[in-house]
């Protein structure tokens, strides 16, 4: 047995010496096919993605940003420019934790930066996932030359130069030219494709957003060869940036200054000039406004962005393109809609009353005595309620409704600034059966006071100064409703498709114009040519109008000039300025048109 066992264990050691090579050869065979897979996987499948972080690792692109176009006005006289700034950014998605606080340190030591507003930048970037943080912008050049001089110890740190808008004369057109600012980061994901960097700046408001694409420009670059300290070795390339295009404007810069004096007395308020043959802007004006320097500051606080947005004045908003309540000016669309219907045609003459009973109201004269017997002529003389409610509830609210949208209200006007635009409000009984955005359907009937307010341009009509700048252009231009715009952009703006003719009886134009002749001659507004010796004929309707909201009256003047060939139209507006239109908005108006005659006497000299 011990015999069998010893020759057993003999052979089992002699089977595996046999076998030690075929084993061994087997375990190289896979070493190598292992390394060679490998090999295959890292040179041949993966091999244009690591060459790629291969490059990324020896090449650098500076990226070199493009310059914004600047606006200019029709004279040629730069509105908005820019400006060189430089700042001090970190990417917090390439530097490392442990790494952050010796960064973070040294920047500190070299520059004098808050350690702790830095932490609070960098937790946040990483938070937020962002690309570039500016830990402090417009730096000083005394901070950028110790920057260069310590550049190798603040690795992960950059000078990003950028260049922001620089405006001439402050807020001057505030709220048409809008503002920039830096894209965020979902708008830079959704715009990198059209060649945004995460470094831009877009237009947020007003023609900086309009006319986004025509001035942004495209970025440039140069590809730089790096060691491994990251020390430039040479210039690869370089491409120069494209600069966006300049933006030539309709605005007078002169008319525009005009405005914005025009409203320095008034709380709030707004001026629409227009040419009424072309629907150019001359000047479009807001008050309260705000400087959009406040964009390109480099620091800010949490009071001076809550006061700008949240502030009961709502700087913001563009009181040229919000919807008010128009009082007296509104009587051109209530002759317009009894002379079209026929029912109150251009020779009608109606008895005044101290007032007109219509449901449970009884709607008084504001003279508290009427004015006799009188025609259109007359009625817009002396601005007399009960003529026009007897014309409105006479005629109907579909027929005022009709004659509203003829001259463009309750729509939008086709200004370029339409997201920021207010379509106004012209009550009819659908929309009060409707529920008048407020109520349920069937609960808000359309009653017989609101045909009377509506007739005087109250509590049921809204509109905004720039519509109503457009309606009066229709009996300055003898009966087109033109298209008011900033740009005019090589487009023939009286051609069909943007000035269109309303269909409209010539007897009812020169009535309405006539009408409106009458107030400048010798009515409400006769304080229009006051100390203008030399002003040409003007034809303008006052208005004042009660707040519908609750708030004091609202004061309006609307006019265009020269009466018989226009070439201006003027919308003067004072927000819960109580006195009347012919006290506060007329005057407005009045300061615009000197400035407007100044400017076309020494052009035509």
């Amino acid at each position: 047995m011990k015999s069998i066992n010893t020759n057993s264990s003999f052979k089992e050691k002699k089977l595996r010496l046999i076998n030690q090579p075929t084993v061994l050869f087997s375990f190289v065979v896979l070493c190598f096919f292992i390394i060679i897979s490998r090999l295959l996987w890292l040179q041949v499948l993966k091999g244009n993605y690591y060459k790629e972080l291969s490059d990324e690792n020896r090449i650098r692109l500076v990226y070199t940003p493009p310059i914004r176009g600047r606006f200019i006005d029709r004279n040629g006289e730069v509105l908005v420019k820019n400006k060189l700034l430089y700042s001090i950014s970190i990417q917090p998605l390439s530097i490392n934790r442990e790494r952050w606080p010796i960064l973070r340190n040294k920047l500190s030591q070299y520059l004098g930066l808050s350690q702790q507003k830095m932490d609070l930048a960098f937790n946040e970037g990483l938070k937020k996932q962002s690309l570039r943080v500016i830990l402090s912008r417009d730096i000083s050049d005394e901070m950028i030359l110790r920057f260069k001089e310590q550049e190798q110890q603040l690795q992960g740190a950059q000078i990003y130069r950028e260049f922001v808008r620089s405006y001439p004369f402050g807020s001057l057109a505030a709220h048409s030219f809008g503002y920039t600012q830096f894209i965020t980061d979902n708008e830079y994901n959704a715009l990198s494709k059209e060649g945004y960097s995460i470094n831009d700046r877009i237009g947020r408001t007003g023609l900086e957003a309009a006319y986004e694409s025509h001035l942004r420009g495209q970025w440039g670059g140069e590809l730089l060869e790096v060691d491994s300290l990251g020390i430039v070795q040479k210039s690869l390339g370089f491409r120069a940036p494209k600069s966006g295009k300049d933006l030539s404007l309709t605005i007078d810069l002169r008319l525009q200054q005009a405005a914005e004096s025009a409203l320095k007395d008034k709380s709030a308020g707004a001026i629409v000039a227009l040419d009424p043959r072309t629907g150019a802007i001359l000047a479009m004006a807001s008050k309260p406004t705000f400087s959009p320097e406040f964009f390109t500051q480099s620091k800010t606080n949490k009071k001076e962005y809550d006061d700008l947005f949240l502030g009961n004045s709502l700087p913001f908003l563009s009181r040229a393109l919000n919807a008010y309540d128009p009082g007296s000016t509104w009587k051109v669309v209530t002759g317009m809609a009894g002379m079209e219907s026929g029912k109150f045609p251009p020779k009608t003459k109606l008895e005044t009353a101290p007032c007109i009973k219509y449901g449970g109201h009884c709607f008084p004269e504001h003279n508290k005595k009427g004015f006799g017997r009188i025609g259109y002529a007359d009625a817009f003389r002396v601005s007399s309620n009960t003529f026009f409610y007897q014309v409105g509830v006479g005629t109907g609210s579909r027929a005022l409704y009709e004659a509203a949208i003829k001259l463009g209200f309750d729509q939008l006007t086709g200004i370029e600034l339409k997201s920021e635009e207010s379509k106004g409000l012209v009550g009819n009984e659908i929309w009060a059966n409707s529920g008048r955005g407020w109520g349920k359907a069937g609960q808000t009937p359309w009653i017989p006071e609101d045909i009377a307010s509506a007739s005087i341009g109250q509590s049921v009509v809204q509109v905004t100064p720039l519509q109503l700048a457009r309606a009066y252009a229709v009996f300055a231009n003898g009966g087109f409703l033109i298209t008011p715009h900033f740009v005019d952009r090589e487009i023939d703006w009286t051609s069909t498709p943007y000035r269109k003719k309303v269909d409209i009886k010539p007897s009812t134009i020169n009535t309405i114009r006539n009408g409106l002749r009458q107030v400048v001659r010798r009515g409400t507004g006769m304080q229009i040519n006051y100390n203008l010796p030399n002003l040409p004929p003007v034809a303008g309707k006052t208005g004042t109008a009660e707040d519908s909201s609750g708030g004091l009256d609202h004061a309006w003047f609307a006019c265009f000039a020269p009466y018989e060939e226009s070439e201006i139209v003027v919308v003067a507006f004072a927000q819960n300025t109580p006195g009347g239109g012919s006290v506060h908005a007329l005057p407005m108006a009045r300061q615009m048109l000197e400035i407007w005659q100044l400017i076309r006497s020494s052009d035509s000299d």
